[in-house]
C-alpha cells in the first residue's frame, strides 16, 4: 500500500532511471540542427574523427550524444526515419548492457542502430543476433544503409556460408546473424587446426534481438554439434514393438508436468522376457550395468509413444519425421531429436530409422553469450523474467515507454467448460468482427489447433487463402473495397514457412482473419490497412516500365490509406438492457484497430504479451480477448476437475462463460509457477554445464595456445617424461629395496606404451643402481628414438606431426569425455537418495573424469609419437570430422537444431552429382538447386512444404 502511493508521487525506479537519460537527450536534440547542416562528405568523416578520438584516449561514453546525433541524421538521410527521444534512450540503455523492453512496432531494429554504431567505433566487431536467417538478412540490408553511409562494413552470418564467407563476416564493423550460428562457429573453430582457419575473432559487444526468446525460451537447451554412430535401426524397430504388448494401467505411469515416463515394477519384469525373447538381453537382469543403454532407449520409446503427439510435436513428409518448434509453431526440416528420442519416433511411425550421433563439443547459451564483453538485448515482452535476466546473465530490464500512449483494449478472459464451447465461442466472435470487417489474428498453440479451427471455419461457410496463387489476396482487398466481408482466412504454422512475413504483414487488411501459431520473433509489423512494402514488392514483379511501377504503387498507397481509415473505423457497439426498474439502455463501445483473439493461454506470460502486442502499434487502437476451456493443457493440468465440478454446482450452462478479473488472477499465478519451474531448470542446466565450461575453457586454451606454437615439441617431451615417471614410480616405489621392484611389469609396460624392448631386468641387477637412474636411462632411450625420428624425417614434418597428433588425439579425448560426461549426468541424480548432494558429487566425479583424460592424453600422444611412420599425403591438413549441428533439450529430449545428413564442412562444388543429393551436403538456400533444375534451392530439392 505505501509502496503504491510512494510510486504514485515519486514514480517506480524504473520512471526515475528513464528520467535520468532525459539530458542526454536533450543534448542530442540540441546538436540536430548542428549536425543536419552537415554535406553527406562531412557527416561520414564524423567516423574517422571519433575513432581518433579513441585512440586518443575518448571513451565511447564520451562520444555518446555526438554519435546518436550522427547516427539520427544519416537515418534521417537513408531510410527517411528520424529516431524518436524514447528510442534514443532505448540506444543509450543498449549501450549501457541493459536490456531495453519496447512495445512491439516501437521501432527496435532502428533503435539499435544507435550502440550499434557507438560501439562498432572500437573496431573490435559489434554482433547484432536475431531469431532467424530472414531477419538477419533483412535487418543488415536494411539498417546496413546508414552504417555504409556513415563508413562502417556490414556482415551477415547465416546457414549456408562457407568459412571463407564467414570469416570477412566477421571481420566487418558489424555483424547480424542468427543466434544459433554464433555459438555453432565457435563450437567449429574449437575443432579447427590452424588460427587461420577459425573465422570469430573474438567476443566484444552483442545485442540479442527478441532476447527473451533467445537467453529465456532457447536457453534450456544446449548447442551440439554431433558424428553419427553405427546404424542400430533394427534396434529401435525391435523395442517399438513392445509398446503395443504394455498396458498403460499397469506398467507404466506419465507425468504431462514432468514429462517422464517411468515403468512399474510389472512393466519392468514384461520388457525383461520380451527382451529375452528377442534375443536383446544380455545377462540376467535388466539391472544388470550392461543393459543400461537398453533401458535408456526403451525409456524413449516410451516418451515417443506417450508424451509426443503427431501434428503437434513433429509432423510426418516424405518418410521423415519432422520436429514443431513449440515456442514458434514453425515445421523445422532436418532438425531431430537426441539421445534416441527421434529414432524412437520414426520407429514408432514406421519410417526409416536414421543413425544415431555422438556429442563431438557443447556449449549452453548462458556459457556463450557470457563470453562477450558487453552484452544488451531488446524485446517486447522481458519484464516478466527480469529476476531470470539479473540472475544469469546480470542483465537490467528497463521498460521504455512508447512514443504514443496505448490506446488498446485487453478484456477479461472466458472460460468454458469443454473445447466444442471454446471453439463454437471464437467462431462467433469472428463471424461478428468479420461482418463490421475488423481484421482477426487468432493465436493458437499448435498447428494441430490452428488447423482445427480452420476446419471449423470451413464448415461454416469460409474459404482458405491459397498463397501458391500470386492473386490469392486480389479477393480480399476487391471485398474491402466494397466493404463486404470477403469471408477468407489464411492459416500461418510450419506447413506455410514460405509466406508467413507476407501473411502476418496482410492480417491488418479489412476483413482478413488469420489462424498463427504463437507469434514469437516473427519479426514483421502488423500495420493497419496492409503493407505497403509487401504488396508493392508483389505486385509490381515484373513490371519494367518504371512509370507505370510508380503508378501502381500510388494506386497501392491510396488502396492502404482507405483500408486504414476502415479498420480504424469497425468499432464495435453493445447496448445493453436494462433491467426492470433500473437506469435506461447502456452503450459500450469497444475499439476496432486490429482484434487479438488467443484460442488458449501459454505456460508464459510472456508468449501470452506477444501475441497481445501484436495489436495496438504505435497508438493505433486495438483490442484482445482470450477464450479457454476447462479442457486446455494449462487448464487440465492445474487442477480443472475442481474447477469443472464447482462450476456444475453453480448452474454454468451449456454455451456459457464465466469471466471474471479474478479467473485472469488465477491463470497468472499458474503461469507463474511453471514460469518458476522452467527458471529452475534452466538454473539447474547452467550448474551443470558451468562444471563442463570450466573444463571446456581449459582445453579450448589449451588447444589455442597448441595452435599458436611453432613447435610443440617441448610440450611432448613433457608429456613423455610426465607419463615414463609415472611409470617408474607405479612399478619402482620410491625408497623400495630392490627385491620389491615389479621389474617385469615395468620392462612389459615400457614396451607398450613406448614400443621400447629395454633390458630394464640388467639395469636392476647393477650394483647401486637407484629409481632415479632407471628413470633417467628410460627417458634418455625414448627422447633418443624420437631424436632419431626427428632428423630421419626432418625437424618440419616432425613438427606438423607432433602437432597434428597432439590435436587430433585432444579432440578424440575430449568427445569420448563430454559422451562420458552426458551419461553421468544421467545417472548423478540417483546419489540424492544417499543423503548426497548430485552437483557436489557430479562436480567430483567430473574432476576426477578430466583428471584421468589429461593421464589417456600424455599416453595415447606418447605412444602414437613413438611408433608414428609417416607417409607423405597429398594433403597434410587434417580434416574435420563428419558433423551435424544440434538444439537438444536435456530435460525432455527434444532436439530442435538438428541439421541431419547435412555435413557442416560445406561440399565442393564440383563434387556434386546431380543426381544423388547425398553428395551435395550442405547447400545454401539462395543457392541454385545442385540437381540443375535452374531452380533456388529452397524452391527446389530444399522446399519446406
Amino acid at each position: 500500500m505505501i509502496g503504491a502511493i510512494a510510486r504514485k508521487f515519486f514514480g517506480s525506479a524504473n520512471d526515475r532511471r528513464i528520467k535520468a537519460y532525459q539530458p542526454r537527450v536533450d543534448a542530442i536534440n540540441a546538436l540536430e540542427p548542428e549536425v543536419a547542416a552537415l554535406s553527406d562528405e562531412a557527416l561520414k568523416a564524423r567516423t574517422v574523427e571519433f575513432r581518433k578520438q579513441i585512440e586518443e584516449g575518448k571513451t565511447l561514453d564520451d562520444l555518446l550524444v555526438p554519435a546518436f546525433a550522427t547516427v539520427r541524421e544519416a537515418a534521417k538521410r537513408t531510410l527517411g526515419q528520424r529516431h524518436f527521444d524514447v528510442q534514443l534512450i532505448g540506444g543509450m540503455v543498449l549501450h549501457e548492457g541493459d536490456i531495453a523492453e519496447m512495445k512491439t512496432g516501437e521501432g527496435k531494429t532502428l533503435v539499435a542502430t544507435l550502440a550499434v554504431y557507438l560501439n562498432a567505433l572500437a573496431s573490435k566487431g559489434v554482433h547484432v543476433v536475431t531469431v532467424n536467417d530472414y531477419l538477419a538478412k533483412r535487418d543488415a540490408e536494411w539498417m546496413g544503409q546508414i552504417y555504409g553511409f556513415l563508413g562502417l562494413t556490414t556482415g551477415i552470418i547465416v546457414h549456408g556460408l562457407d568459412d571463407e564467407q564467414r570469416k570477412l563476416s566477421y571481420a566487418c564493423d558489424i555483424t547480424y546473424g542468427t543466434n544459433n550460428e554464433y555459438g555453432f562457429d565457435y563450437l567449429r573453430d574449437n575443432m579447427k587446426y590452424r588460427l587461420e582457419d577459425m573465422v570469430q575473432r573474438g567476443h566484444f559487444f552483442a545485442i540479442v534481438d527478441e532476447v527473451d526468446s533467445i537467453l529465456i525460451d532457447e536457453a534450456r537447451t544446449p548447442l551440439i554439434i554431433s558424428g553419427p554412430l553405427d546404424d542400430r535401426s533394427d534396434f529401435y524397430n525391435t523395442i517399438d514393438t513392445f509398446l503395443p504388448k504394455l498396458d498403460k494401467a499397469t506398467d507404466f505411469e506419465v507425468d504431462e508436468k514432468q514429462r517422464t515416463v517411468t515403468l512399474t515394477e510389472a512393466g519392468m519384469e514384461k520388457i525383461e522376457t520380451l527382451l529375452r525373447d528377442a534375443g536383446q538381453l544380455k545377462g540376467e537382469s535388466l539391472y544388470d550395468v550392461e543393459n543400461v543403454s537398453v533401458v535408456h532407449h526403451i525409456n524413449q520409446a516410451l516418451r515417443a509413444h506417450s508424451l509426443f503427439t503427431r501434428d503437434k510435436d513433429y509432423i510426418v513428409r516424405d518418410n521423415e519425421v519432422i520436429i514443431i518448434d513449440e515456442f514458434t509453431g514453425r515445421m523445422m526440416p532436418g532438425r531431430r531429436y537426441s539421445e534416441g528420442l527421434h529414432q524412437a519416433l520414426e520407429a514408432k511411425e514406421h519410417v526409416q530409422v536414421q543413425p544415431e550421433n555422438q556429442t563431438l563439443a557443447s556449449i549452453t547459451f548462458q556459457n556463450y553469450f557470457r563470453m562477450y564483453e558487453k552484452l544488451a538485448g531488446m524485446t517486447g515482452t522481458a519484464a516478466t523474467e527480469a529476476d531470470e535476466f539479473f540472475d544469469i546473465y546480470k542483465l537490467e530490464v528497463r521498460e521504455i515507454p512508447t512514443n504514443v500512449t496505448i490506446k488498446r483494449l485487453d478484456e477479461d478472459d472466458e472460460v468454458y467448460r469443454t473445447a466444442d464451447e471454446k471453439h463454437a465461442a471464437i467462431l462467433a466472435e469472428i463471424e461478428r468482427a468479420n461482418s463490421r470487417m475488423q481484421p482477426v489474428l487468432v493465436g493458437t498453440a499448435s498447428i494441430e489447433k490452428s488447423e482445427l479451427l480452420g476446419e471449423y471455419l470451413k464448415k461454416n461457410g469460409y474459404k482458405l487463402i491459397d498463397f501458391g496463387n500470386p492473386k490469392a489476396l486480389e479477393k480480399l482487398y476487391a471485398a474491402a473495397r466494397a466493404g463486404k466481408p470477403a469471408k477468407l482466412f489464411a492459416v500461418l504454422n510450419a506447413r506455410f514457412h514460405e509466406q508467413e512475413a507476407y501473411i502476418v504483414a496482410e492480417a491488418g487488411v479489412p476483413g482478413a482473419i488469420t489462424i498463427a501459431t504463437n507469434m514469437a520473433g516473427r519479426g514483421t509489423d502488423i500495420k493497419l490497412g496492409g503493407s505497403l512494402e509487401m504488396r508493392a514488392g508483389a505486385e509490381t514483379l515484373g513490371m519494367t516500365d518504371e512509370a507505370e511501377k510508380a503508378e501502381k504503387v500510388t494506386q497501392i498507397k491510396a488502396d492502404i490509406e482507405r483500408f486504414r481509415e476502415m479498420v480504424l473505423k469497425a468499432e464495435e457497439v453493445i447496448e445493453i438492457e436494462p433491467a426492470k426498474g433500473s437506469r435506461p439502455a447502456k452503450t459500450i463501445t469497444k475499439p476496432g484497430g486490429l482484434y487479438i483473439i488467443g484460442s488458449e493461454r501459454h505456460e508464459s506470460r510472456r508468449i501470452d504479451n506477444q501475441l497481445r502486442g501484436r495489436s495496438g502499434r504505435q497508438g493505433d487502437p486495438g483490442r484482445s480477448k482470450f477464450f479457454l476451456s476447462l479442457d486446455d493443457d494449462l487448464m487440465r493440468i492445474f487442477g480443472s476437475d475442481r474447477l469443472d465440478t464447482m462450476l456444475t454446482r453453480l448452474g454454468l450452462k451449456e454455451g456459457e462463460a464465466i469471466i471474471h478479473p479474478w479467473i485472469n488472477k488465477a491463470l497468472e499465478k499458474a503461469q507463474q509457477k511453471v514460469e518458476a519451474r522452467n527458471f529452475d531448470i534452466r538454473k539447474n542446466l547452467l550448474k551443470f554445464d558451468n562444471v563442463q565450461n570450466d573444463q571446456r575453457k581449459v582445453i579450448f586454451e589449451q588447444r589455442v595456445d597448441f595452435m599458436k606454437e611453432d613447435s610443440v615439441a617441448e610440450s611432448v617431451a613433457d608429456m613423455r617424461h610426465v607419463l615414463i615417471e609415472d611409470l617408474v614410480a607405479k612399478h619402482v616405489p620410491e625408497h623400495a629395496y630392490a627385491e620389491q621392484w615389479d621389474v617385469a611389469g615395468l620392462k612389459e609396460e615400457l614396451k607398450r606404451v613406448l614400443d621400447l624392448d629395454l633390458p630394464v631386468e640388467e639395469w636392476a641387477k647393477e650394483e647401486g643402481i637407484a629409481d632415479e637412474e632407471l628413470l633417467s636411462r628410460t627417458e634418455q632411450r625414448a627422447d633418443e628414438h624420437m631424436a632419431a625420428k626427428s632428423a630421419q624425417w626432418g625437424p618440419e614434418v616432425m613438427r606438423y606431426v607432433e602437432k597434428s597428433l597432439l590435436l587430433q588425439t585432444l579432440d578424440h579425448l575430449w568427445r569420448e569425455h563430454l559422451v562420458m560426461l552426458d551419461h553421468l549426468r544421467q545417472v548423478i541424480g540417483l546419489r540424492g537418495y544417499g543423503q548426497r548432494d548430485p552437483l557436489q558429487e557430479y562436480k567430483t566425479e567430473a574432476f576426477n573424469l578430466f583428471e584421468e583424460m589429461g593421464n589417456r592424453l600424455r599416453e595415447a600422444v606418447t605412444a602414437q609419437l613413438m611408433r608414428v611412420e609417416i607417409v607423405p599425403p597429398e594433403d597434410q591438413q587434417p580434416q574435420l570430422p563428419q558433423m551435424e549441428a544440434h538444439h537438444a533439450d536435456p530435460i525432455t529430449g527434444e532436439d530442435t537444431m538438428a541439421f541431419a545428413n547435412a555435413s557442416l564442412v560445406p561440399v565442393a562444388t564440383e563434387h556434386r552429382d546431380p543426381n544423388n543429393p547425398a553428395t551435395w551436403g550442405k547447400v545454401g538456400r539462395n543457392e541454385d538447386c545442385p540437381c540443375g533444375s535452374g531452380k533456388k534451392y529452397k524452391h527446389c530439392h530444399g522446399r519446406y512444404a
